[in-house]
């Protein structure tokens, strides 16, 4: 029997990381973080993440489109607190689906432990809420400029 020769194509990982200090509001009566917020504090680095690399929600939506979520997981390690300051990274996962896969690691600042991890899936949509079920011209664009296949 032949071998069956796999090639790997490897692209350039984009990452984004933002800092974000817990707020009172955003912990529970033992003055830990609730694990809903965990959720918001993915928000703020996705929101950073396209700032940074130009895929915001207002580019998407100049382009006519929303990207709705349809899955987010969140894996918890340790916990956070009132007063500490967090460390989001995002991570851009390519996918040749027309969807957005963001990998999320959230670090605690005072010791740089690896308090959660999680990933989140987004599609994208025209304005009359129909599903797109092949990549937007716009996104594609967006790729071919930030990711560079090796």
């Amino acid at each position: 029997m032949g071998a069956i020769v796999q090639q790997e194509q490897a692209t350039i990982q984009l990452i984004n990381k933002t800092e974000v200090n817990v707020r009172f509001s955003e912990v529970d009566a033992l003055g830990i973080v609730w694990h809903g917020h965990y959720l918001k504090f993915f928000e703020d680095g996705r929101e950073a993440f396209g700032k940074q690399y130009g895929l915001g929600y207002l580019d998407v939506y100049e382009n006519e489109l929303t990207i709705p979520l349809i899955n987010i997981n969140v894996d918890f390690k340790k916990i956070v607190k009132y007063g500490d300051s967090v460390r989001i990274e995002t991570a851009f996962i390519n996918s040749s689906a027309a969807k957005i896969i963001f990998k999320y690691k959230i670090f605690r600042l005072s010791d740089d432990e690896l308090v959660a991890t999680g990933e989140s899936i987004q599609v994208f949509m025209n304005m009359k809420h129909e599903l797109y079920i092949t990549v937007p011209p716009f996104f594609e664009e967006w790729k071919k400029h930030n990711l560079k296949i090796c």
